[in-house]
């Protein structure tokens, strides 16, 4: 279907295809975050799950990302990417029905709800992976950091007021019945994007079938011959890698071991500094324009990780702590959006359209395989040096991910108008 002409840089909220599609992003949001409440809940209120196991089930949902460069590249030679979006919205509705099905049935077991883990994972790789040809045809390409924005404050919106509402849910529901709202919301989400109208263009390598192997290297040596993306990929492995190593269920254990917090206090902490990352996709679009994006990514990447090392430096009286707490995690929330929107939009500027798919695979497949790497080494070091010294650990390392910005052509770029030579500096 051929897109209607806009204009570009006129207001995306004049723009109908694109607050559908905003809105369907919006709603499945406000989902994932009952889901991921609600699994949990399943595991250990009605199968009795020991803390291995639910760790088990964490982990089984980000797996199915190592499979990115390999789906990624299946997807770019498939010409409906929204077909694909939309299917992969229709998977996940009916995965998550399974399970208040087995309830009703008296039938719930802990396999169902790996094989469920799994089979969400993966239908939300296919899903992100056909998403950025999808937006690139969908929002000019001056507008490319304001559309992230407010898909990034949905986002954020969501882990502000979806566990609250989440949780309110599983009180009167109950938790599997509560997985019904979540289908409903991705039901929604294929809905909307049913009904936008996008301009997807055919892939025109002029390759009728390359192998699925090749095309997943073939977008991995892309990133990797890319200054831009070689530089974003460098960047996002290394920060993710050590912001895990201090992940928020060490930043709990913190709080409450060394700080001596109470649920309550964490909690509040918590949910203040969650704000933080509202604020920042909302005024990234601006800061971008009034400092540059590569000065913005760049900052960016400096305060994410450096936010770790406020928390390790808590101390004084509980308020005290605890608000030390919530300005680290504010702090980390705001520059985490000020990073992603900026460098999501430049990483769409500079990617062709035949190979979007594949880039973004691999791209995902390092970048989230990485955190369970993070994770496991965190939770070695806080062993053996302790808990305060490995968030500086984490601190630090992150912090040095900037060694992978300022080499390349990221902090000279200024913006993505149509006059600005990104593919130039690139």
């Amino acid at each position: 279907m051929k897109v209607p002409d806009r204009t570009t840089g006129s207001s995306l909220w004049r723009d109908r295809p694109f607050r559908r599609f905003w809105a369907g992003n919006a709603i499945s949001q406000f989902g994932d975050r009952i889901t991921e409440l609600a699994l949990p809940l399943i595991a250990v209120g009605a199968l009795n799950a020991s803390a291995g196991q639910v760790a088990l089930l964490t982990a089984l949902i980000w797996t199915p990302n190592l499979s990115a460069i390999l789906l990624g590249a299946w997807v770019d030679h498939q010409a409906r990417k929204r077909r694909l979006m939309i299917l992969a919205d229709l998977v996940r509705a009916v995965v998550l029905l399974s399970i208040p099905a087995a309830y009703l049935l008296d039938a719930v077991t802990l396999g169902q709800l790996y094989v469920v883990a799994v089979l969400l994972g993966t239908a939300g790789v296919l899903f992100n992976t056909a998403c950025p040809p999808f937006f690139a045809g969908l929002v000019p390409r001056d507008s490319y950091v304001d559309a992230n924005s407010r898909l990034s404050a949905a986002r954020s919106a969501s882990h502000v007021a979806g566990p609250a509402v989440g949780g309110a849910l599983i009180q009167i529901l109950a938790a599997p019945v509560t997985l019904v709202v979540d289908a409903l919301t991705f039901l929604a989400s294929a809905v909307l994007i049913s009904r936008v109208p996008v301009d997807e263009r055919p892939d025109t390598s002029g390759d009728a079938a390359p192998a699925l192997l090749r095309r997943a290297k073939e977008g991995l040596a892309f990133i990797l011959r890319h200054p831009v993306l070689r530089g974003s990929l460098g960047c996002c492995a290394t920060v993710n890698f050590f912001t895990f190593i201090g992940g928020s269920g060490l930043i709990v254990l913190f709080a409450g071991r060394d700080l001596g917090l109470s649920a309550g206090f964490i909690g509040t902490a918590f949910g203040v500094g969650a704000t933080g990352s509202l604020l920042g996709a909302v005024v990234a679009p601006r800061v971008s324009r009034r400092f540059g994006l590569g000065h913005s990514i760049v900052v960016g990447a400096v305060l994410f990780p450096a936010a770790i090392a406020v928390t390790a430096a808590a101390d004084g009286p509980p308020g005290l702590r605890a608000g030390t707490l919530a300005a680290s995690v504010f702090l980390s929330g705001f520059s985490v959006m000020l990073f992603d929107v900026n460098l999501n939009a430049l990483q769409t500027a500079v990617t062709p359209d035949g190979v979007r798919s594949r880039v973004s695979g691999a791209f995902s497949t390092i970048n989230y395989g990485i955190r369970p790497l993070g994770a496991l080494t965190g939770g070695l070091l806080a062993t053996a040096i302790g808990l305060r010294a490995t968030l500086l650990v984490a601190a630090v390392g992150g912090v040095v991910s900037l060694l992978w910005l300022l080499p390349s052509p990221i902090p000279r770029i200024r913006s993505l108008a149509p006059d600005t030579p990104v593919d130039a500096a690139a």
